[in-house]
């Protein structure tokens, strides 16, 4: 986002994005099968009066992972906290948040792959034996203590689950797969958001955003705002199907929902390197992008849809 971008247009997007979000877990379109599930756990975990046991969520970025975070705590009728693993660099940070945390209260950890070390294994006894065991003074007067801590849910999101270790992973009792959306449970979405936002769009249009999406539903809200922008300069708001293809072609989203750095992706492996095998460190190197863009926002569509593989000696074009 441009950092010179007026500090009140952030905040009205950020709240726009906020109000685009489901309320409650029967309002979350998509995701069929992990949707039932976590019905079925909610509801076991309210008649025992537990909290809901550790959950990891993994999958490409912009599935709903933080979304569905904030609709278990809803559904839970829980307090939610929400930080990332960049953001707990002391176990300090951590261990403050923890002490914190009432009966039933979730903490939310997005981007749980890039947590410090030491945040790590300070979080395993928390999770395990809901205690935290923190260090006080320096040298031969140093001594442990332990706090005993509420019985919290830890939900927490990844792209990039192989990231993480096999000690963490085993801590969460539930771990679950984001996937793809299709084409028809997207199109659902942009009718969704398209009536928040007070604005008509036809079947056919809906759809041809969705197919466009790169089975993403960031992606799709993202373009249906563009589309907007196109439809209430050039007609009357109403988004026809052939203003949404007008609009889509203009913006650079072809047939398949690859945009222009996808093109320039399988440019670069295909041109400068001969369809390859090439390191994607190249590739990057290329695209001016660093490894994790290109292995975590490129690389899933393109390899869904049959455009590339990964193999040990590097990419290669299909």
């Amino acid at each position: 986002m441009d950092k010179n971008l007026d500090p009140k247009l952030k905040s009205e997007d950020k709240e726009i994005e906020l109000s685009l979000r489901p309320k409650r877990l029967q309002e979350f379109i998509g995701q069929k099968k992990l949707k039932d599930q976590l019905e079925v756990f909610i509801e076991a975990a309210k008649k025992r009066g537990e909290a809901l046991d550790h959950i990891l969520f993994y999958g490409p970025p912009g599935l709903g992972k933080t979304t569905l975070a904030m609709l278990l705590a809803a559904e839970m009728g829980s307090n939610i906290k929400v930080t990332s693993g960049p953001a707990l660099t002391r176990a300090g940070d951590l261990a403050s948040i923890l002490t914190s945390l009432k009966k039933g209260d979730i903490l939310f950890i997005d981007e749980v792959h890039r947590l410090n070390k030491m945040v790590e294994e300070t979080l395993y006894s928390a999770m395990e034996d809901y205690v935290l065991d923190i260090v006080l003074g320096k040298g031969p007067a140093a001594r442990s203590v332990r706090l005993k801590l509420q019985r919290f849910t830890i939900v927490a999101a990844t792209t990039r689950i192989g990231l993480i270790s096999g000690p963490m992973r085993d801590r969460f009792g539930i771990v679950q797969q984001v996937d793809f959306y299709e084409d028809e449970k997207l199109a659902e979405i942009v009718k969704r958001t398209a009536q928040l936002l007070e604005v008509k769009i036809d079947e056919k249009a809906a759809l041809e955003i969705a197919k466009r999406s790169r089975g993403t539903p960031r992606v799709a809200n993202r373009l249906l705002k563009r589309v907007r922008d196109y439809a209430q300069i050039n007609n009357d708001g109403v988004i026809s199907f052939k203003e949404s293809l007008e609009a889509l072609n203009k913006l650079g989203v072809d047939e398949l929902g690859l945009s222009d750095a996808d093109r320039k992706y399988l440019d670069v492996v295909k041109k400068q390197y001969g369809g390859g095998p090439v390191g994607v460190e190249n590739i990057a190197a290329a695209l001016t992008e660093d490894v994790e863009t290109i292995t975590d926002v490129y690389e899933p569509f393109l390899m869904k849809k049959g455009l590339i593989k990964r193999t040990p000696r590097g990419r290669v074009i299909v």
